[in-house]
């Protein structure tokens, strides 16, 4: 089984977000299950040579853009940690300018540099099976970036009966991030014309939606979220494309690196810990008092929350009831970037009430890692959360979630109830999407925070679930090879 994986972003090598880490994690597992998984990225000016070794193994390989040869080189090295190959397209005018992304959002819409950087990536990406002499079973496109290497997988296939083995299964990791293009720009760029059906009602080429219509098989991140959107609430507005597909669609949750996130050996963290010595927790909590400027007292509950400060993460749920909360005798904790409005928001608050809110506007790895250790309680009030990893990881750090009832939060999470019954619950979760239910759930968590007990129970539970990509890894691989064999009958077929 060959699967190459086709992505923007790598952890560690090139990130933003939970796509990064996803792309850095799951081929690991898939590769100790025996699989000969690959992965395919640009080669970006930040990423680092040196540092991860890269090889040139080809050079001056072409394809046609805007309707003349550009040549490209393509460089190799080892996923670290693991025996993953990653090839790097190396194209400067292209790819090599800048990070991931020329603008700061990471849904760039009508941004044409944008649109040129993807396209040509997945474009030159169907080059390079015959310089490695490497043909995959199945091309793993993620998310809007590369949602047109299906459609141009199937027109090469046209021309050539190589392609035609080749399946494409197409994930999709946050379906409100779409890529909106104008269609003729992207045909000029392709000397191709583009099929209706890769159009969206603003009669623009819609990149997401383009992987939707022309992938052989789709997933999401969780089983929830594959129902969500289905509707129009969640499905953003391909939710009637979604439910024509509804039978080639499925949820696989996410997991997480439990090797990098793992409180016993973390060396981002003060003090190293396990459930058999829960106890230590405590002195990571005191800790992040300590540098958050935050009265030292075990017994205050510390909130804290890693993450984009937008809607989609219910920022504006937590803005509403910082005032109620803070009566609560309760610290939090905030680091993250976003929208100014909510940043701005979380600043305001600190500056009201210094002596229990901490806001960090910034991403720092080492910080994020002693949050999760430190904290009791890890707020997750998301809006929609397609997976969510935040929550995976601060149970395994014996941080109790309390999260929103929606996508993976909802798969991940069992909810504390006031039953004698309740004796797997792992944090607390609410139903409606308003702040006096956020709030509600609060004064809920503070309650069973006076129980140590219940409490320690609650930790043990969360610490003691399986999120490692084991389980997802044998799923794809049931996908793969569902879709390997259909693919060979219809090449036959045909």
């Amino acid at each position: 089984m060959k699967i190459l994986f086709v992505a923007s972003e790598l952890n560690p090598i090139a990130k933003i977000g939970g796509l990064a880490d996803v792309i850095g994690a799951l081929p690991k597992t898939l590769k100790k299950l025996g699989i000969d998984v690959r992965i395919a990225i640009p080669k970006y000016g930040i990423v680092d040579e040196e540092k991860y070794q890269l090889e040139k193994i080809a050079e001056g390989i072409k394809i046609n853009f805007y309707n003349k040869d550009e040549k490209f080189d393509l460089y190799q090295c080892l996923l670290p940690a693991s025996e993953v190959p990653v090839y790097f397209i190396d194209h400067q005018k292209y790819l090599g300018d800048n990070g991931i992304y020329f603008e700061k959002s990471a849904m760039p819409e009508d941004s044409l540099r944008e649109a040129k950087r993807f396209t040509f990536f997945a474009r030159s990406v169907l080059e390079i099976f015959e310089p490695l002499n490497w043909w995959p079973n199945v091309i793993h496109c993620h998310d809007w970036h590369v949602g047109i290497l299906p459609f141009l997988l199937k027109s090469l296939s046209l021309k050539d009966k190589r392609y035609k083995k080749i399946a494409a299964l197409f994930t999709v990791h946050n379906l409100e991030y779409q890529g909106h293009y104008e269609a003729k720009d992207i045909s000029e760029m392709l000397d191709l014309p583009i099929p209706e059906k890769n159009i969206d009602q603003n009669k623009k080429i819609n990149f997401l939606k383009s992987g939707l219509v022309n992938s052989d098989f789709i997933n999401t991140v969780s089983p929830n979220y594959a129902k969500e959107i289905l509707t129009k609430e969640y499905g953003a507005g391909l939710e009637d494309v979604l439910q024509k597909r509804k039978n080639e669609l499925r949820g696989i949750l996410n997991g997480i690196d439990t090797e990098i996130f793992n409180p016993e050996n973390d060396p981002k963290i003060k003090y190293n810990y396990s459930i058999k010595n829960l106890e230590i927790k405590e002195k990571n909590k005191l800790y992040l008092q300590e540098i958050c400027g935050l009265k030292q007292d075990s017994k205050i509950p510390l909130f804290g929350l890693v993450g984009r400060l937008a809607e989609q993460k219910g920022i504006d749920l937590i803005s509403e009831i910082m005032d109620e909360a803070t009566n609560l005798n309760c610290q939090m904790v905030f680091l993250g970037t976003g929208e100014s409005k909510y940043e701005n928001a979380l600043r305001g608050a600190e500056k009201k009430y210094p002596e229990k809110i901490k806001v960090f506007i910034k991403f720092d790895a080492k910080l994020a890692q002693e949050i999760y250790a430190g904290c009791d309680i890890f707020l997750m009030p998301s809006r929609f959360e397609p997976c969510g990893l935040g929550q995976m990881i601060s149970m395994r750090y014996g941080t109790i979630p309390l999260v929103r009832a929606t996508g993976g939060l909802k798969d991940s999470v069992k909810n504390f109830q006031f039953s004698i019954f309740n004796i797997q619950s792992t944090g607390f979760v609410f139903e409606k999407y308003d702040h006096r239910e956020l709030l509600k759930t609060i004064k809920k968590a503070l309650l069973i925070f006076k129980n140590k007990k219940i409490w320690r129970k609650m930790q043990i539970n969360g610490m003691s679930q399986n999120f490692s990509w084991q389980k997802s890894a044998k799923e794809y691989i049931k996908v793969y090879e569902k879709l390997k064999v259909l693919n060979n009958y219809s090449t036959l077929s045909s």
